[in-house]
């Protein structure tokens, strides 16, 4: 009996210790991972709108999370929208930050940059997690690149090369990828649409 005690006392002691220093290491590491993915946002908005001399955060997530599932994008999650402004404080666009939980390898996190007149300026991954050759091709420059410029209210993806102006051509082979942040991208076009109205 007395060895079982003696057991649960030492287990109870680890157990504690073990916590105390867990919570030690979170409280030490909180800050500096807080600020790195502030910088990391910070620095994808200015990536996806780079005539922006400031963007500032609007509340009306739920409002437009409503609109979104009304037009059918109700599996993107709004995580984030700011108001892109020129450097006289008036409004040329917004960024788009959005969550969407169908690729291939998870949740893609992304942003996407789009001016009042609907044309878009890019997009960023603030996390992606693909297969690696495949789905990851997807956070290359070339394939990002192809975004800019659109002036749509809808994008579509080709697997056998872009003819319309609306058209994206798709990551090779990593079809699930593709279709993942195009439905993002068409989120946040949907959205670009009712700040617009």
């Amino acid at each position: 009996m007395n060895k079982i005690i003696r057991n649960t006392l030492i287990l109870t002691a680890i157990t504690l210790v073990s916590g105390l220093l867990l919570g030690f290491v979170h409280e030490l590491t909180a800050a500096p991972i807080a600020e790195q993915e502030a910088l990391a946002k910070a620095n994808a908005y200015a990536e996806v709108f780079p005539g922006a001399e400031t963007f500032t955060v609007i509340d009306d997530t739920a409002e437009a999370a409503a609109f979104m599932a009304e037009k059918g994008y109700s599996a993107q999650e709004i995580n984030e929208i700011a108001e892109a402004c020129d450097a006289s404080g008036n409004v040329v666009g917004h960024v788009f930050n959005l969550t969407t939980p169908e690729g291939y390898g998870g949740d893609i996190q992304m942003t996407v940059g789009v001016q009042n007149d609907m044309t878009m300026l890019g997009i960023s991954f603030l996390s992606i997690s693909e297969t690696a050759g495949l789905g990851m091709n997807a956070d290359t420059d070339t394939w990002k690149a192809q975004f800019a410029g659109i002036q749509a209210d809808e994008i579509v993806y080709t697997k056998s090369g872009k003819t319309a102006d609306n058209e994206i051509d798709a990551v090779s082979s990593a079809t699930i990828t593709t279709k993942a942040v195009t439905g993002a991208v068409n989120a946040a076009l949907c959205l670009a649409g009712y700040y617009a109205e």
